[in-house]
């Protein structure tokens, strides 16, 4: 069901790789409850995935750009605002990658070259969105930025590995960026810690579906699914959350706040 949150806005999806991504059901969304939107992602992934498929469904342009370059990112909101006569009022950050999990590296031998890279892709390029999006002057009064991340950026999981790290990193800059866009020109910046989710970058982790298994076991309510997120996403795009802003929001069915349930307890005793 509808319900036109986002009627006569426009936004950025940055992503969405084929059905599994949570951006591709954030855009499918959006669309959905009226906003006219972009689709991005790097050239590689453009090659790789589907994402013509989306953007006819979605009647949305697909502007290619690395975001770990300053010029594609220039180039983006150029052609963005160009496309849409003026900036945008939401973004969604769905970007994530570590060669160090790739390659099946451990932890505590990640190569250094690898991490730098994957710190760059996952976690500075939100610092660079912002700041050029800032810079152009991209995104509209009272605008929602989003970034997806996950609970091991405060709790250890194994295999997880640098990503955690990443994700620790993507999280300070939406709360910094967070303050500095929002007395500037009242932008509200946010991360959505997930629970873990079916996509294929999550499925590239060792032992993914313990992960998923072990947090169904731990959430009252279970995990919450790539369109329930989306779901989630819309409404933090909406006017309805104009005063939330620099906050990590865990959508995860109540995993982040519970100790044990008694499904683990009687698995733990079998």
């Amino acid at each position: 069901m509808a319900y036109n949150l986002l009627k006569g806005k426009k936004g950025i999806i940055f992503g969405a790789l084929n059905e599994q991504s949570i951006a591709w059901k954030v855009a499918q969304r959006a669309v959905e409850e009226g906003a006219e939107i972009v689709l991005s992602n790097a050239p590689i992934a453009l090659r790789m995935g589907e994402l013509n498929k989306l953007a006819e469904q979605c009647n949305a342009p697909v502007i290619g750009a690395d975001v770990t370059s300053n010029d594609d990112l220039v180039n983006l909101f150029t052609k963005t605002q160009e496309h849409f006569g003026g900036g945008v009022d939401f973004i969604l950050h769905s970007i994530g990658m570590s060669v160090n999990v790739r390659k099946g590296i451990t932890y505590t031998e990640n190569n250094y070259d690898f991490t730098h890279k994957g710190l760059d892709i996952s976690a500075l390029s939100l610092h660079r969105v912002l700041s050029t999006a800032m810079k152009m002057d991209a995104i509209n009064e009272w605008g929602s930025v989003l970034a997806l991340t996950y609970i091991a950026a405060q709790r250890v999981f194994p295999d997880y590995n640098d990503m955690a790290d990443n994700k620790a990193y993507l999280e300070s800059i939406a709360r910094s960026f967070g303050y500095y866009y929002g007395t500037k020109k009242h932008v509200r910046i946010n991360t959505v810690s997930q629970s873990p989710t079916r996509t294929t970058a999550g499925s590239g982790v060792k032992g993914f579906d313990g992960f998923i298994n072990y947090a169904e076991k731990m959430s009252p309510l279970g995990n919450a699914s790539a369109d329930q997120c989306a779901d989630y996403c819309v409404t933090l795009f909406s006017d309805l959350t104009k005063m939330v802003t620099m906050q990590n929001l865990f959508h995860d069915g109540g995993f982040s706040f519970t100790g044990v349930t008694q499904a683990i307890i009687e698995q733990m005793e079998k």
